[in-house]
């Protein structure tokens, strides 16, 4: 049975330190009965303690992290089934295949190249998390340490349980994903992971028989698990059910973020499946994969799905300037909404004209919320001309007659009709 906030408060303490970075000792242990925190985040609680309540207090998932200390893609411990009652906390990783049938000289240009898919979207850099890298036979020991050296993103090792053993050893202090066990490996493949201190991928052919390999892994050491599936018509089901029974029911056998291995028909199929499985609900999603129209969709995806529901996706409220406005240059108006903000500046950057653009608080909402033409001064132009968007041509006379600026102009109602319209004329 979970434990309530005040019976977690008398086995703490008690001295306010601040140093789990609450204000009290009793705010700290409401969220860890809520689950929003683990009772090791107390620096100073007895071992009795923690052997008093450690599995009761628990987080429903636990938090995995993958790659070495301070650069580790972390994975697990969220809260809900459904990001609308809170959110979800850790946006799900993208894994790029690479290949046993690479030589060494094409698997580090793999790599290098992983580290740059770089994508910027309003105002947020989407990356690929991890390399998945295949060992085979004699060269496992090998090829992990040249991606241990090359790689610019954590691990995932991918293979037979030799390779994994020989892999792991090769990257100490790396802590990749040893990925997988199953029903005959698991015993083996759990001692290699407790002993190199890295997480152990575990996959099987029912959740009947994944709960009983994730509690034979525990029971032989180790504590780090991800729960592996593929991605065949049954395993959305599986998802979900897992996610359940780990949050609804706190079935701790199940308490664990989840992996899904893509394996599809195309690359368009690829790109869809994997962008399900990362809003429902994989932690890592493995794909093959690598040229930006492959990867884009999926890591917007990702982005979507992880934004707080409940937090606006807001710029800052202020004039913006693209290239270097002059006093002739011309002067945009928009909300704040980021999305908006984003098409807007990228639209005025293709088109090289130096440009203001007057961002007015509107809570992060859309633009027919941005109208606020007392707030928009005119000291930075000399001219009196203001545009504004397509959507607010009822503002027109009103800001004419109520403010300084006489002229108003409708911008188009979308970034895309903008660049039709300049291509004909």
């Amino acid at each position: 049975m979970a434990l309530t906030g005040m019976q977690i408060y008398k086995n703490l303490p008690k001295t306010n330190c601040k140093d789990c970075g609450l204000p009290t000792c009793m705010a700290f242990a409401m969220q860890v009965a809520a689950k929003q925190r683990a009772l090791t985040d107390c620096p100073h609680v007895t071992a009795e303690a923690k052997a008093a309540m450690s599995e009761a207090s628990a987080p429903p998932m636990r938090l995995i992290k993958i790659g070495p200390e301070g650069s580790s893609f972390d994975i697990g411990q969220e809260t809900v089934m459904f990001r609308h009652e809170e959110k979800f906390h850790r946006p799900a990783g993208i894994a790029v295949r690479v290949p046993a049938s690479l030589s060494d000289a094409e698997a580090a240009a793999r790599l290098k190249t992983i580290g740059q898919q770089s994508f910027l979207r309003v105002g947020k850099t989407l990356k690929v998390a991890l390399a998945a890298v295949e060992l085979d036979g004699a060269g496992a020991a090998a090829r992990a340490k040249l991606a241990a050296d090359k790689s610019p993103v954590p691990l995932v090792l991918v293979g037979k349980p030799e390779a994994l053993k020989a892999g792991a050893e090769a990257t100490k202090g790396k802590r990749p994903l040893l990925y997988k066990a199953d029903a005959a490996s698991v015993e083996a493949l759990a001692g290699v992971a407790a002993a190199a201190k890295c997480p152990l991928a575990i996959g099987a052919a029912s959740l009947e028989e994944l709960a009983d390999l994730t509690q034979a892994a525990k029971a032989k050491g180790a504590e780090d698990l991800v729960l592996a599936f593929g991605s065949n018509g049954d395993a959305i089901r599986s998802l979900t059910v897992a996610r359940r029974a780990g949050l609804k029911k706190g079935f701790r056998p199940f308490g664990y973020p989840a992996l899904v291995e893509v394996s599809a028909s195309s690359p368009e199929m690829e790109g869809l499946l994997a962008a399900t499985f990362a809003a429902k609900y994989a932690g890592i999603v493995i794909v093959n994969g690598l040229e930006p129209w492959e990867l884009l969709p999926i890591l917007v995806t990702v982005q979507d799905v992880y934004t707080d529901p409940q937090v606006p996706n807001a710029v800052e409220a202020k004039l913006y300037e693209i290239g270097s406005p002059n006093e002739n240059s011309p002067v945009l108006f928009t909300t704040n909404f980021s999305l908006t903000y984003f098409s807007v500046a990228g639209e005025v950057e293709r088109s090289k004209v130096p440009t203001y653009i007057c961002v007015v608080e509107t809570e992060g909402l859309g633009v027919l919320n941005a109208y606020a033409g007392d707030k928009i001064s005119a000291e930075k132009v000399k001219h009196r001309r203001l545009i504004i968007p397509g959507l607010l041509p009822m503002f027109r006379a009103e800001i004419e007659d109520s403010s300084v600026w006489k002229e108003v102009v409708i911008g188009p109602e979308t970034a895309r009709r903008s660049r039709a319209s300049s291509r004909g004329s």
